[in-house]
């Protein structure tokens, strides 16, 4: 990305508050013209004095200067305070309100992304965070840049080269052959770094992913002692981080060495000039700081170009990360425009094929249908495909190839949004936000009652749990349990009351009673709705009214419970192995014992036995 293009970018962002941007500019630039009045004062000054000295006058005959130089500098003073605040309290203005909407301009684009956007390694969380936080932060200082601080320092540059040039042409070309000196060397130096500033960059995200790493699995990490491991990845990390910024900041000593150096000779070369000059008797003496000072107002400004120019090139490789997210185009999730109604939720799936952006060929010419108002089951080992299924149903991804209708309509000419208006999903694990307990159930449908969350929450066999706790559904969600916070998941999918259940795993987190009583909430849902279900749970797939088994991205046996484990294939051996893990033969002769000696198990429970 050039800086043209980082420009136009940015104008988008900056057009609606034009007003700020003018306001400030204007004050910057009286301000540019107040900072040569120190040159033209001081030598006034220095000709008046010396022209009292020679004529061997003292302070009484002098006051009148003094007092102007007094009154001009004061004045000066005082306007230079004002614009100073003026510039500051514009420009920050600005800067906050750009770096909001550049904040929310990229929220709102990112929750329009597919959810293979996400599951890319280039965008884990920590990575995303980085880019997104770095980008911000460099967009809006160049902002500052672009429309602040470039204009009145060329301005001041070229107003101080003018009177420069006004007062003798030879002094002008001097001060005028450091300029392209500089700048040339700048550039040899943002050159010099782009590549270590572009590895900087990654590593910063790398190390931010690597934090969120630990903070997410520190349970794990604790459980193994393997403290010393995880912190010995950091410390490799941190220490090409440190040998990164060692480098820079070394390069940027040389150079900045090497400017300075340049600056000092153009000062030396100015002083000796304006002196010949002056001993020729073709300038006063006041000359030689006259033009000291305004080279000093032309060198300054290079200065802070030059510290610009750098803050641009960093910015710049974060502006690329920033406008790369927010520009990737075709990672915007596809929508249709068709809202069919009713909607039964017969689901028909033809020869679809679905790769992850890893290349994992997760889906392999499949061919089902979904009936409605019937519950299927999805039953197959782990990394089958069973939840990769669902997700295509819910348009979290596109098939490669294939086809999905819904009620005999495409499923891709269906608008997104109606789509998932009606569908219920519950996931092994379900995200709870920061929050009231209310509001985390309230999520599952925004405009209801206080009642209608009761309501929800008990069908979910949680809110008796809830009112247990010191602020009843206004008590954080995050500090309830694994299984309380599946429940309120599950709450959600009640109040939402879809036509159609998606359940992958949902009661695979809670205690036996728990799911019990889910599974008699869940039974009573089901009725008229079209459900898919992923389960490890014997009960629920033996209810269902059609199961499919997949092996490898493939359906390989699909019927009825009777059928297909009659076939003795893949999902007689799931099933088996399910009831093995129950050991359902013991639970069986403890059932048998109970119905035989009802009276041992009575003597068992009383006090005297």
């Amino acid at each position: 990305m050039t800086i043209g293009q980082l420009f136009q970018k940015l104008r988008p962002f900056v057009r609606p508050y034009r007003g700020l941007v003018i306001i400030t500019l204007v004050l910057t630039l009286v301000g540019s013209l107040a900072a040569q009045v120190n040159a033209i004062t001081l030598q006034y000054t220095v000709d008046r004095i010396n022209e009292l000295v020679r004529g061997h006058q003292g302070v009484g005959d002098g006051w009148r200067i003094l007092l102007i130089v007094s009154v001009v500098l004061l004045a000066k003073e005082i306007i230079n305070a004002l614009v100073t605040f003026g510039q500051k309290f514009y420009g920050e203005k600005l800067r906050i309100w750009v770096s909001q909407d550049l904040a929310q301009a990229i929220i709102v684009r990112v929750l329009t992304y597919r959810i293979g956007f996400f599951s890319d390694d280039h965008n884990q969380a920590g990575k995303l965070q980085t880019r997104i936080d770095r980008g911000i932060s460099s967009l809006t200082r160049l902002v500052q840049i672009f429309f602040i601080d470039i204009l009145p320092l060329f301005t001041s540059a070229l107003i101080a080269l003018a009177l420069m040039y006004w007062a003798n042409v030879w002094v002008g070309l001097v001060a005028t052959m450091i300029v392209p000196l500089y700048f040339w060397i700048t550039y040899l130096q943002a050159q010099k770094l782009v590549g270590w500033r572009r590895l900087f960059r990654r590593n910063m995200e790398q190390k931010s992913q690597g934090i969120i790493g630990i903070i997410q699995s520190i349970a794990v990490i604790k459980s193994f002692n393997r403290e010393s491991v995880e912190a010995q990845k950091q410390l490799v990390l941190q220490k090409t981080l440190t040998e990164n910024q060692m480098h820079t900041r070394q390069t940027g000593y040389v150079f900045d060495g090497l400017k300075s150096f340049i600056e000092q000779i153009g000062v030396v070369l100015i002083i000796i000039l304006t002196a010949a000059l002056v001993l020729q008797g073709k300038m006063s003496i006041g000359m030689i700081m006259y033009h000291v000072l305004l080279f000093n107002n032309v060198s300054a400004p290079i200065r802070s170009l030059h510290r610009i120019y750098d803050e641009i090139n960093d910015g710049l490789i974060y502006a690329e990360s920033y406008f790369g997210i927010i520009e990737a185009n075709d990672e915007i999730e596809p929508s249709g425009n068709l809202k069919p109604a009713p909607i039964r939720g017969e689901f028909r799936l033809q020869h679809v094929h679905f790769h992850y952006p890893n290349g994992l060929h997760a889906l392999k010419d499949i061919s089902i249908t979904i009936r409605p108002n019937c519950v299927t089951a999805i039953v197959g080992l782990s990394g089958a495909g069973k939840s990769t299924l669902i997700s295509l149903l819910d348009k979290f991804y596109t098939p490669d190839s294939g086809h999905i209708c819904l009620d005999g309509v495409d499923i891709n000419d269906i608008d997104t949004h109606y789509l998932r208006d009606h569908i219920g999903l519950v996931l092994q694990k379900n995200h709870i936000f920061s929050g009231s307990i209310a509001d985390n159930i309230r999520y599952g449908q925004m405009d209801v009652t206080a009642a209608d969350i009761e309501e929800a929450a008990k069908k979910a066999s949680i809110h008796e749990q809830i009112m247990q706790l010191p602020k009843g559904y206004d008590s954080d969600a995050l500090t309830l349990s694994g299984g309380q916070q599946q429940r309120i998941a599950i709450a959600r999918m009640f109040l939402k009351d879809p036509p159609i259940i998606f359940l992958d795993e949902p009661t695979a987190s809670l205690d036996a009673i728990a799911t019990e009583q889910i599974k008699t909430s869940l039974d009573a849902i089901k009725r008229n709705r079209t459900v898919i279900i992923i389960s490890h749970s014997l009960g629920q797939i033996i209810d269902a009214d059609y199961t499919y088994v997949m092996q490898e991205g493939a359906i390989v046996e699909h019927g009825l419970h009777e059928q297909i484990y009659a076939q003795g294939g893949v999902y007689k051996d799931i099933f088996d192995a399910m009831a093995k893990s129950l050991n359902v033969d013991k639970i069986a002769k403890t059932f048998e014992h109970e119905s035989i000696f009802p009276e041992l198990r009575q003597s068992n429970q009383s006090p005297e036995s």
